[in-house]
């Protein structure tokens, strides 16, 4: 699959979280990269950034969080297009999650690891 298309199915799957919690989202950037920076081939994801449970009164005039999501490893674990959709939309979901403070433990609870 072509980084093009990749990119879509990122952004449709933005498109599917509910707009309630996507109008608490502010100051991120979503991107996607080739391959993760570290050599872990397990890595579809990262957030980075503070999280909102983590943030006080002196955070304010800092760049944008990032969410990044490495094409290279989803499409290696994937079978089929399909398969891409599905994990494109639960690592996207995944990464939003942590940026409201969840947990990996939490997200696994969740079916979203």
């Amino acid at each position: 699959m072509g980084r093009e298309r990749f990119e879509e199915l990122v952004g449709d799957a933005l498109d599917q979280v509910p707009r309630d919690l996507v109008e608490l989202v502010e100051n991120v950037v979503v991107l996607v990269e080739d391959e993760p920076p570290v050599d872990d081939a397990d890595l579809l994801g990262l957030y980075d950034g503070t999280p909102l449970t983590e943030r006080d009164t002196m955070y304010a005039g800092v760049l944008p969080d990032r969410i990044t999501l490495y094409r290279g490893p989803i499409l290696r674990m994937c079978e089929s297009d399909a398969d891409v959709v599905d994990e494109v939309r639960i690592t996207v979901v995944h990464e939003i999650a942590h940026y409201f403070g969840i947990d990996d433990d939490r997200l696994h609870e969740l079916g979203y690891g």
